[in-house]
């Protein structure tokens, strides 16, 4: 697990249900309206990954020396409804910089504000999701990171763990960035010539019964980026591999939580902190139509988790070469 050095966050539920608290850099909270030093921070739905991505802009943030600013973390517990309520909310409270983690609530915060900063952080496809033009630059008063996932690079992984002829996959069909990576997911499947076995969901509730209509049918199931499915990775993992099946995942974070077989993406915490620089950046003048989108293309950015314990289960045999570039390996219920 990663362990944060700054304070530590604390979550709270959207507008709707929730009063607002804000979080100094220092961990104090006090209540009431926002002043220009906070930074509104709305996530689409609370799991470990975004959870790392928030925590490690704050942490950016204060080892930066931006000791000054308070925070109002809010969760729109997948609801698109919440999060533009708490868009309005950052917009009405003026505060002095807004952040999207994950597409629905990135688009909230563009759609609801036009003269503060906001960045969108961990949004596969910006332009896709019509917040920016262009990657090459920013739009307006908007820019971020992106966490496209490496999928050729999954699918090679999965190929040396298992001899996959069908696979499946089960993804957000509401959620632009997941409809993104179904189609990127698709491309690869049909040019290594395995057949494609997709079904959509709405809401993380859904997540078990899609995967119990599917596994029957499938080698292997692959999870990308996608909220509503990865909040509800334990249902679809307790399904698949109750069938035999393995789950090859782009979320290394969740997948330490156990039943995915092997994951490679991003550190999440990393990630955050990249964006945590991005943001300093503004803070300190920069021009967010002038910032392109943030992208972390270095490999020493992805993480590959190899549980050895779900392999056994499965009486799958992890190559040695696998197993000697995993970063992250569980076994007997641990991290090594």
């Amino acid at each position: 697990m990663h362990v944060s050095r700054g304070m530590k966050a604390l979550s709270v539920l959207g507008v709707l249900v929730a009063a607002t608290v804000s979080v100094s850099a220092s961990g104090a909270q006090e209540s009431g309206a926002a002043e220009p030093s906070v930074i509104g921070i709305s996530k689409i739905v609370a799991h470990p990954a975004l959870d790392d991505v928030e925590q490690g802009i704050i942490d950016e943030l204060t080892e930066l020396g931006f000791t000054e600013l308070e925070y109002d973390l809010q969760n729109a517990n997948g609801d698109m409804s919440t999060a533009a309520s708490i868009a309005s909310k950052f917009r009405n409270d003026r505060v002095r910089l807004a952040v999207g983690i994950a597409t629905p609530t990135a688009q909230a915060l563009a759609n609801a504000i036009d003269d503060i900063p906001v960045v969108f952080a961990a949004v596969t496809d910006p332009v896709g999701a019509g917040l920016i033009d262009s990657t090459d630059a920013g739009e307006g008063n908007i820019t971020g990171s992106s966490d496209l996932t490496p999928v050729e690079s999954q699918f090679d992984l999965m190929e040396q763990l298992a001899d996959v002829e069908t696979l499946g996959h089960v993804y957000a069909g509401g959620e632009s960035n997941a409809v993104a990576l179904a189609e990127l997911a698709r491309e690869a499947a049909e040019r290594r010539g395995i057949e494609f076995v997709e079904t959509t969901v709405v809401n993380s509730s859904e997540v078990r019964s899609a995967t119990q209509s599917i596994v029957d049918r499938v080698d292997a199931i692959y999870v990308s980026n996608d909220n509503t499915v990865v909040s509800a990775l334990s249902a679809l993992t307790e399904v698949a591999v109750g069938a035999g099946v393995p789950v090859i995942s782009a979320d290394t974070t969740s997948a330490e939580a156990g039943g995915v077989l092997a994951a490679l993406g991003f550190n999440y915490y990393t990630f955050g902190r990249a964006t945590g620089r991005l943001i300093a950046d503004i803070l300190e003048g920069a021009d967010p139509a002038e910032i392109p989108t943030l992208y972390l293309e270095d490999p020493s950015d992805l993480d590959l988790l190899i549980n050895l314990d779900v392999a056994a289960e499965l009486g799958i045999a992890v190559p040695d070469s696998v197993l000697n570039d995993a970063s992250i390996v569980i076994e007997n219920g641990t991290v090594q």
